[in-house]
């Protein structure tokens, strides 16, 4: 499936249309440059989650846990890890396999610690704000 998006809040809201569709357990690796939109996406995840904090990125915690009136979410940073050894090592199984929604930001460099049912998203910048949103190994038939 892909999307297009033109502004910051279309990425909120194609983001809450994900996040209504979750379920416990589901896993979302996302990749795309520095500013791309991975966080953007990911606010709107939390808003259909029912998380009612405010979702900054972890690039300096690395995780940052949010209680959410549907489901938990573990949002995590790896951008500064140095492999998927370092990501293991974070003991992140409790949250992959868990009872939450986990969303990996920089996703590629800890591909393979990741659940093989794993939900790949891909935010590419194109001209000012739009963004192609491309999501694959979901078995989700419409996006509305």
């Amino acid at each position: 499936m892909t999307f297009f998006t033109h502004t910051s809040e279309e990425t909120i809201e194609l983001g809450r249309k994900i996040g209504a569709l979750l379920v416990k357990g589901d896993v979302l690796a996302m990749t795309g440059t520095l500013a791309a939109g991975k966080t953007t996406l990911t606010k709107g995840i939390a808003q259909a989650l029912g998380v009612d904090d405010n979702v900054t990125s972890p690039t300096f915690c690395l995780i940052s846990e949010y209680e959410g009136k549907k489901l938990p979410l573990y949002h995590m940073d790896v951008y500064r890890l140095e492999g998927a050894e370092d990501f293991a090592n974070l003991g992140v199984d409790d949250m992959l396999y868990g009872d939450g929604v986990c969303v990996v930001e920089w996703s590629e460099k800890v591909a393979s610690e990741l659940p093989k049912r794993t939900i790949k998203i891909t935010i590419e910048p194109l001209e000012g704000s739009e963004r192609k949103i491309t999501i694959d190994n979901w078995n989700k038939e419409t996006i509305k």
